[in-house]
């Protein structure tokens, strides 16, 4: 082998090195370039629902970190289950959805028949806010703390009643979990909304419930109803004035309700941290703090991590529910 042709060799391999580190920046670029058109934000709530105000509060600033519109698109229906179906389903990696804990968590267990199943269809991105039910009574409730209402209600046995806004809403799998922590045992009457929940409590025909906290916090300023304490391990800082359940002796409870991004399951990991990354920050700005605080949330803008382990304790939680109590909805 000459000399001549081992220098040919060496050059050309060199020309090779060099065409293939001047290719790495521009193959870098490309791959994080994404998104390269409009990403779309699928709410399963009507414009002006808590989701879709959350969703657009998050859309103008996602819009501006990643340099492309996000286009917030409602399909409504289901409890939020025909959006999260349209999420499960979407393909060509522009499309993310914001839902509620219920869509992401018992969902399966509650209807089996279900287009769509949350342990597998999504890809978590991050808890955006939560929020702690408010345990509620009538303003002549007895017991002078929650410890005393708990006992009045043990007590009372199966001669109280407590409402919700249907079968299967957080509010009943919620009331269903105090019973088997506490030994109470109220007896469930479904109502077509909070707005129905709160007039029979407010009529007498109901002796608790569970509400949100927003809502919670008004009728009872209005010295409309009596606040028994929060669903939460501790005080929420939504509504400061009220102890936990947890605190008033109740073990092993903490409930609160939650919304979150996901995208489906089919987007590429790479995607799904930069979402993440940049959602994240935009929750922990205080201006979003703020905003999301005035709709009843605490904000959180947790790692994809932290949103999977939040859907896995709700599902087993809510899931041991379900499954004694042998809930359904169609």
């Amino acid at each position: 082998m000459t000399s001549s042709y081992l220098r040919r060799r060496t050059a050309l391999a060199g020309v090779a090195l060099l065409a293939g580190q001047a290719m790495l920046p521009a193959a870098h670029a490309q791959a994080t370039a994404w998104p390269d058109r409009p990403l779309h934000l699928i709410v399963g709530f009507p414009a002006g629902s808590s989701p879709d105000l959350t969703a657009r509060a998050l859309a103008e600033p996602l819009a501006k970190a990643l340099g492309q519109p996000v286009i917030v698109e409602n399909k409504v229906g289901a409890g939020g289950n025909i959006g999260a179906n349209a999420v499960a389903k979407a393909r060509g990696g522009d499309t993310i959805g914001l839902m509620i804990n219920g869509n992401l968590t018992i969902a399966k267990l509650l209807n089996p028949a279900l287009r769509y199943d949350p342990a597998t269809d999504f890809a978590p991105i991050s808890l955006i806010g939560v929020a702690p039910l408010v345990l509620v009574a009538p303003v002549n409730a007895p017991g002078a703390d929650a410890r005393a209402f708990l006992d009045a209600a043990r007590a009372a046995g199966n001669t109280w009643s407590y409402g919700s806004p249907g079968v299967g809403t957080v509010g009943h799998l919620g009331m269903e979990l105090l019973k088997a922590r506490t030994g109470i045992a109220p007896v469930h009457v479904p109502y077509p909304g909070y707005s129905q929940v709160f007039s029979g409590l407010v009529r007498g025909e109901l002796q608790l419930s569970m509400l949100p906290p927003a809502l919670a916090q008004t009728q009872i300023a209005a010295g409309k109803l009596r606040g028994i304490g929060v669903t939460s391990a501790g005080r929420s800082p939504l509504v400061p004035e009220l102890p936990s359940l947890a605190d008033a002796g109740v073990k092993n409870f903490n409930l609160e309700i939650w919304n979150a991004v996901v995208a489906p399951a089919s987007m590429p990991p790479a995607h799904v941290a930069k979402l993440a990354e940049v959602l994240g920050a935009i929750v922990r700005t205080p201006e979003m703090r703020a905003q999301l605080f005035q709709q009843g949330w605490q904000a959180v803008g947790s790692a994809p991590e932290g949103l999977a382990s939040r859907i896995k304790a709700d599902t087993q939680t809510l899931g041991a529910i379900i499954r004694a109590q042998n809930i359904r909805v169609q």
